[in-house]
């Protein structure tokens, strides 16, 4: 069986779920952001050429939108986040939702279910196999949001203070009861403006933070405005470290994996804020 999926996060599900039954293929890699993605035509190819695609969705990966309408017509094409129900997700107005839900991991975990439904009624013969690897990583990722508790827990509540550059954190902020503030919005489509950056400086000046955080897909000019800014009112700021947002880190690293990605993050937050 040969599966392309869209990023890393969806791609490592898969694999986890498949093991030596599937050949995944992802195709936007390290640092690539997923919300201004555009299919070429040799992706449009390899995508044609599966078996099955397995993407996140929830216009996450909204320039390809019709590329994945065309693709369904002829052949099974799966975004993994079906498997949430509407209730879990953060509505962000005109009946559409927040689509980082990996940042909660145990709500991510419920996506395992749209991956294992499709490999067993695709590949019957294997359906104990995608049962017992999806039971063993549901249990992996019930640790890790364990983890994440009690790692952020340490941190004195007036200080769970996450300022970012795109607002792609509000699960994490709702699973781990940190309060999350981004100078972009939901899309890195969406433009800050100069009104934006000011009251996110009045903001952290206000509350004396004393730490912001880049992420590896988006552009950082952001957050160093807000520097310059906070700077400017007499208030110093640093940068708290970098965080994996929309993509995972280098393939072959513990950042490259889901878990790892998540413990990278959760580890440069608590040390920042703590």
């Amino acid at each position: 069986m040969k599966a392309v999926c869209t990023t890393g996060m969806v791609a490592d599900i898969v694999r986890h779920v498949a093991g030596p039954h599937a050949e995944v293929e992802q195709i936007m890699g390290e640092g690539i952001d997923p919300h201004l993605f555009k299919a070429t035509p040799d992706i449009i190819s390899r995508l044609a050429q599966s078996d099955v695609i397995f993407y996140s969705g929830l216009h996450l990966e909204g320039r390809m939108a019709d590329v994945f309408e065309r693709l369904a017509e002829r052949k099974p094409t799966i975004a993994i986040t079906s498997s949430i129900p509407v209730d879990k997700l953060q509505n962000i107005g005109h009946d559409e939702h927040d689509p980082h839900v990996w940042f909660d991991v145990g709500l991510w975990s419920l996506t395992i279910d749209s991956v294992e439904k499709f490999l067993t009624t695709f590949d019957p013969a294997h359906a104990a196999d995608y049962k017992t690897n999806a039971t063993a990583y549901r249990a992996e990722l019930k640790q890790l949001d364990q983890e994440c508790r009690e790692k952020l827990a340490v941190i004195p509540t007036d200080g769970r203070v996450l300022v970012t550059a795109h607002d792609a954190f509000h699960y994490f902020g709702r699973a781990y009861n940190v309060e999350v503030r981004a100078v972009q919005g939901v899309s890195t489509e969406t433009e800050a403006g100069v009104k934006e950056i000011n009251g996110l400086v009045d903001f952290i000046v206000a509350r004396k933070i004393k730490a912001v955080f880049i992420e590896t897909s988006v552009s950082d000019r952001n957050v160093q405005a807000l520097l310059e800014g906070c700077k400017h009112e007499g208030h110093n700021v640093g940068i708290g470290g970098e965080l994996f947002s929309d993509s995972m880190g280098k393939a072959g690293t513990p950042e490259g994996t889901y878990v790892g990605m998540v413990r990278h993050n959760v580890d440069v937050i608590a040390k920042a804020l703590r």
